[in-house]
């Protein structure tokens, strides 16, 4: 494949070259195929059903937790609970049972019925496509707010979680504090086509390949071209 050479320092300039983000997911997602590894829980669970509460649900019970934990998590729920309606009548304690042994099940039991008496009393029990709405429900933040408009209406969104934002400030695509701050500059210099995908790459490149602590630089086909920003250690 033809080296294309990205002007770093110009990083935050608007015109970003296509090419560069195209190499870049082809890499990426080559590496990610060669070392068998899966899509997200959340994808997965939205390539079953694309159904926006589906999504909402089993981000939110993502957060802190492992993908295969989600993914059995989630179904386990969604057979008890199949609509807003019927979890929004359940007792918090019962939800918590379900989903554990996610993450901080007893306080995710606590948010999805109070998400789901929200949705059924101010929403029609229906999911809200907007991200204001989306952020005014309990326990919902950026990350799950961008999957729920993403996975569930296609609606375009970035979504920058912790992986997004520590991968691009790597790169050198941005130098930002915080992933919200990320997220910002991203949407200056990423064309549109990239938003939804990017999550869904950068969370298991970095799970895999590119993680928070001793990154397996020595397998990434970026490794000579990363700028490394924040890495002390590497494999």
């Amino acid at each position: 494949m033809e080296k294309l050479a990205f002007p770093l320092d110009l990083v935050n300039e608007c015109d970003m070259d296509e090419k560069y983000f195209d190499r870049i997911f082809t890499l990426f997602s080559d590496k990610l195929a060669e070392l068998g590894s899966p899509l997200p829980s959340v994808s997965m669970i939205a390539e079953e059903d694309s159904d926006p509460y589906r999504v909402l649900v089993s981000t939110i019970i993502s957060l802190r937790t492992k993908d295969a934990v989600t993914m059995e998590a989630s179904r386990r729920l969604f057979q008890a609970a199949p609509d807003i309606d019927t979890l929004a009548s359940m007792d918090a304690g019962r939800i918590a049972e379900i989903i554990k042994p996610a993450g901080f099940y007893r306080r995710k039991g606590e948010q999805l019925k109070r998400i789901a008496e929200m949705l059924r009393d101010e929403h029609g029990s229906s999911v809200p496509d907007d991200m204001d709405t989306l952020l005014s429900l309990p326990g919902v933040g950026l990350k799950t707010a961008s999957l729920v408009l993403n996975l569930g209406f296609g609606i375009d969104a970035l979504c920058v979680d912790c992986h997004v934002h520590e991968i691009s400030n790597r790169l050198g695509w941005v130098s930002a504090k915080s992933p919200e701050e990320t997220e910002k500059e991203l949407r200056k210099i990423l064309p549109r086509r990239f938003w939804i995908p990017l999550n869904e790459l950068l969370v298991r490149y970095g799970q895999i390949v590119c993680t928070p602590v001793s990154p397996r630089c020595s397998i990434c086909p970026m490794d000579a071209e990363c700028r490394k920003k924040g890495v002390s250690r590497t494999r």
